[in-house]
């Protein structure tokens, strides 16, 4: 049994009303009675509170207003607490529970209510991962809620989270292979969706009991990188405009770091430090997050010394990725090679869709390049614990499922050591 009852407690002409909370543990003669009381934020006047609060029969509007208005609020404070009392047990209830109590009630919690449908769930998505998801995931998000805007289009009907099972799986690949999507982005676009799925139903949103059955299948696919014979070719390279020889620069810095593009274009003067008369360039990965710290080799040095210790001039994501074809095609990077190249669908439609197919080199080279033959070429000659920590890789596994490593090739490295 429990009673909340409203004291004025002050020597003050106006104040606020104290609470005071009463309730037995235990029954009979041997329960135990308890009194714990706190402030409320409710302020009346001395006079009120004595001479109006009780009367019964009152003419005066505006008492009449003003015990309305203090006696709602004080039974909504009175259940708000015998609720949580009766939620809570006698076994929390002390005077830091009642202060908790009435700080909940005067600073409610607001309740979301989450969206049941795929696509507006993935907003909520974004917006509870706003602080552990870096930029470039987020547009990958938007990627992956655009294409399936497209598909609930194509079906004319909303895709419910509970929906997304074994069946779902099956239509949307059938749909993106349609669409001329490759095997591996379809994959990685499953993924997601599971993931959005799965965040879901930890919010308590019904899914599918299939949904841990869905598995999102990749395809190996060949790994373009360029030999260090070609990398020579790049280096030696003359007679190239400044904007083309920035660009070759930029490429072998990211090649001597091992690092992505959305971190080499970032690379400035006061990342370097020297420790032991080493230069040390250091600087945040920004897909990882991971404070990196990379040895600038001899040759990096030089293409910094070219400009008086500065790097390269900055250029867009967009710009370089162009512009380092050209650059490879001056090389005599020619070589037919397979690999997949993103090609328009349709003359004029403005729709690109990775292709495979024979290419000359040069026009598979992309900004990731670089990376991928700074860990392939060094590869067993360098320690792979060494290559994983320049290229961020988290496991060795991914690593060399990252330069395309088989099982023979990591037996052939091994019988070096064994004779």
């Amino acid at each position: 049994m429990a009673t909340v009852n409203f004291l004025y407690r002050s020597t003050r002409d106006t104040s606020t009303l104290n609470i005071r909370f009463l309730y037995r543990e235990g029954s009979g003669d041997s329960g135990t009675d308890h009194i714990i009381g706190c402030k409320t934020n409710l302020e009346v006047s001395r006079h009120y509170w004595t001479k109006q609060h009780k009367l019964t029969r009152v003419k005066d509007v505006d008492v009449i207003i003003q015990q309305t208005s203090v006696r709602a609020e004080l039974s909504k404070i009175e259940t708000f607490i015998l609720t949580a009392f009766n939620e809570d047990g006698v076994k929390e209830v002390d005077k830091q529970w009642l202060t908790n109590v009435i700080h909940n009630y005067y600073n409610p919690i607001e309740t979301v209510e989450l969206p049941l449908d795929l696509i507006s769930y993935i907003e909520h998505y974004k917006t509870s991962k706003k602080n552990e998801v870096t930029n470039s995931t987020i547009k990958k998000i938007n990627v992956v809620k655009h294409k399936l805007e497209r598909f609930q289009e194509y079906r004319n009907r909303v895709i419910y989270i509970k929906d997304v099972d074994i069946n779902f799986k099956r239509d949307i690949e059938d749909y993106m292979l349609q669409e001329g999507y490759a095997p591996n982005t379809i994959a990685r676009e499953v993924k997601y969706i599971k993931t959005f799925c799965n965040h879901a139903r930890k919010n308590g949103i019904e899914t599918s009991k299939q949904l841990e059955y869905i598995l999102a299948r990749t395809v190996k696919v060949d790994s373009i990188y360029l030999t260090p014979e070609e990398i020579e070719n790049l280096k030696t390279l003359t007679e190239l405009s400044e904007r083309l020889e920035s660009i070759r620069d930029w490429f072998l810095i990211s090649y001597y770091t091992g690092q992505r593009i959305s971190d080499f274009l970032r690379f400035k003067k006061e990342m370097i430090r020297n420790e032991q008369g080493k230069p040390l360039l250091e600087f945040t990965q920004q897909k990882t997050d991971k404070l990196m710290t990379v040895p600038l080799s001899s040759e990096c040095i030089a293409i910094l010394n070219k400009r008086d210790g500065e790097f390269p001039k900055k250029i867009s994501d967009q710009k370089y990725n162009f512009y380092i074809k050209r650059v490879c095609e001056k090389a005599g990077i020619t070589q037919e090679v397979k690999g997949s190249k993103k090609v328009e669908t349709e003359d004029g439609s403005g729709i690109y869709r990775k292709q495979e197919g024979m290419y000359p080199k040069w026009e598979l080279v992309t900004s990731h390049i670089g990376r991928r033959s700074f860990a392939t070429n060094n590869y067993g000659k360098i320690p792979t614990s060494f290559l994983k920590y320049v290229t961020g890789h988290s496991t060795e596994t991914m690593f060399l499922s990252y330069i395309n490593k088989s099982n023979k090739d990591i037996a052939l490295e091994l019988s070096k050591y064994l004779g």
